[in-house]
């Protein structure tokens, strides 16, 4: 469960008496702000550090209005596919909020959506409008398992998805449902006369609907023409930049948004001088592609957006506008360090994942939805205090059991409360629950958000109310060995004193001559060489095999706004919808 984290006393003399152990460290104070102005941390940050602050634009600087904005791409994106041919019939689809949910896996075999932990176990499964029961889920998925694989699963991880999931689940339980159409015997699609169409098909000629629309379509322009409507307008972005102009620090925006539309966007929320509050300004970037191998920089002629003949080569000039390029070119003018920058952006594969794992950048996460997920965190506060203690009924049935026991625990009873008080939570955020958990069990979203951003919010603006020197500090996080076993009392640790021996005494080794380690924070001055964003970048590769299937209950406060969840898998075909 997310909960509230602790942080240890101050170690004086009574201090280290203590034995180390969760209910010995005292509850750290509340944040004075809201929820919703916090900023939340999974790893170490000193804003001090940072030279550079990145922003992405869709869904960052710009946050289109829910569901205003969903309910035009749903409406072209329908117009899109009854231009190539499907039935007219779909002009009655009315687009439902309470549906979708990010983060969902697509099954190109079997045309389900899969909500899952970070494992690949499949927590919920929901084919067309159809909500799968266990045993359904089990006939086509063994073990209720699936594994990532790009052939099979594509993964519905951004906010532009989120008209295109409620589509896709409409189309579906249209074609199974229409007297025109039957089912196929193996699940797969669904058959009318000679014609078969695969679920894969179905899905494919959404996705291709949906990028039109996004790229050729009128729905960039309907936005452009009526801003108010479907565009947040915050007065904080440029309180934000003025921000870090002042403190000494430079910016950069990043979009793979062309001019024409960056331009009349940041018009629209900043000013005409909007080029002015950055330092650097890159558009048509192509992420996450610009991350790997990129394209060349060009020079933008902001009087007509058109592209400067030739590349560019030089350094890149103050308050310009560059097109393409990449992540190396970049770092090489600019000359800066991975651990220099802060990139903060919506897309958890196109801007948080791949900055971190290939070039080793510090992330920051804005997730819109957060603010609903906290308001019904809060509210519905007994509904997570009932289930803790109904999982705490059923460890403690199994507790004192000997391996000789021959008669089972009654657990049904207890097995049933949980799967009912689940279902009820999960209803409170939507039809298919909450971004980041089922019940007990957080998802493959969750496992992300936690393995690639180092901090994350509702919103971007949210830093100012920071200072830009603030440490976001993430507590120390027990193991399930370390938060589950008590250590030993006072009283037997002075009866044990005079017998133990450490082992570094044991091998005559004097610990005041050894190295000093130092780990209030992980981007330590030691690391000073710059060797590209490689060594940040292997780091994060090794970690890929980490899975910590353990959690502690902890409680967040004011110093650290942390909220932890476990790790899961990588995210490796997620495409770019921008």
């Amino acid at each position: 469960m997310l909960g509230w984290h602790i942080q240890e006393k101050p170690l004086g003399e009574s201090a280290k008496r203590l034995p180390f152990h969760p209910k010995n460290r005292e509850t750290r104070t509340h944040s004075k702000l809201p929820p919703a102005y916090r900023i939340f941390v999974n790893r170490n940050l000193r804003l001090e550090k940072i030279r550079f602050f990145g922003f992405d634009l869709d869904y960052t600087l710009a946050v289109y209005k829910s569901p205003q904005f969903e309910l035009a791409a749903f409406k072209f994106t329908i117009e899109r596919l009854i231009g190539v041919g499907y039935p007219e019939e779909l002009r009655s689809f009315q687009y439902k909020t309470i549906f979708p949910v990010r983060g969902l896996w697509f099954d190109y075999l079997y045309g389900n959506l899969l909500k899952v932990d970070g494992f690949g176990n499949i927590l919920v499964g929901i084919h067309g409008f159809h909500f799968m029961k266990p045993s359904e889920i089990e006939d086509m998925y063994p073990n209720k398992f699936i594994h990532l694989s790009p052939n099979r699963i594509y993964v519905l991880n951004t906010l532009f998805n989120l008209p295109e999931t409620y589509l896709v689940a409409a189309l579906i339980d249209f074609f199974d449902n229409n007297k025109n159409y039957k089912r196929s015997d193996d699940h797969t699609g669904v058959k009318s006369g000679e014609v078969f169409m695969t679920y894969q098909s179905i899905f494919q000629d959404t996705r291709e609907a949906v990028n039109w629309v996004h790229h050729y379509g009128d729905l960039k322009k309907t936005v452009l023409n009526d801003l108010n409507h479907y565009v947040c307008k915050d007065p904080r972005i440029k309180q934000l930049l003025i921000q870090i102009r002042e403190s000494g620090k430079q910016s950069f925006l990043l979009t793979n948004s062309d001019y024409s539309y960056t331009s009349s966007m940041m018009t629209y929320l900043v000013g005409h001088d909007w080029t002015s509050y950055f330092d650097i300004t890159v558009v048509d970037a192509g992420k996450p592609k610009w991350f790997a191998e990129g394209t060349v920089f060009r020079e933008v002629d902001v009087r007509n957006g058109a592209l400067e003949i030739g590349v560019h080569t030089g350094p890149l000039r103050h308050e310009k506008v560059y097109s393409g390029g990449s992540c190396d070119a970049f770092r090489r003018l600019l000359k800066l360090r991975g651990k220099d920058v802060l990139y903060i952006g919506d897309h958890i594969f196109g801007d948080v994942l791949k900055s971190k794992k290939t070039r080793g950048w510090r992330t920051m996460l804005v997730i819109p939805e957060l603010n609903q997920e906290l308001s019904v965190w809060i509210e519905r506060r007994p509904l997570f205090v009932q289930l803790e203690k109904l999982d705490a009924q059923l460890a403690k049935m199994y507790k004192d059991i000997e391996s000789h026991t021959r008669h089972r625990a009654a657990i049904a009873n207890i097995l049933e409360s949980i799967r009912k008080l689940t279902h009820e939570m999960d209803s409170e955020y939507g039809m298919l629950g909450s971004l980041f958990r089922s019940g007990s069990r957080t998802t493959f979203f969750a496992s992300q958000v936690q393995r690639y951003a180092d901090i994350y919010t509702a919103n971007c603006c949210n830093l100012t109310n920071y200072p830009l020197f603030y440490f976001f500090r993430a507590p120390m996080t027990l193991m399930p060995h370390e938060s589950t076993v008590d250590q030993i009392k006072d009283d037997e640790l002075s009866k044990n004193a005079v017998s133990r021996c450490c082992i570094a005494q044991h091998h005559n080794y004097n610990v005041k001559d050894g190295p000093a380690f130092c780990h209030l924070e992980d981007d330590e001055d030691s690391n000073k060489s710059d060797k590209g964003s490689n060594s940040s970048s292997s780091f994060v590769q090794q970690q890929e095999g980490i899975c910590n299937e353990g959690q502690m209950i902890t409680k967040p406060s004011s110093n650290s706004d942390i909220v932890t969840i476990s790790m899961g898998h990588v995210d490796q075909n997620i495409p770019n919808p921008d």
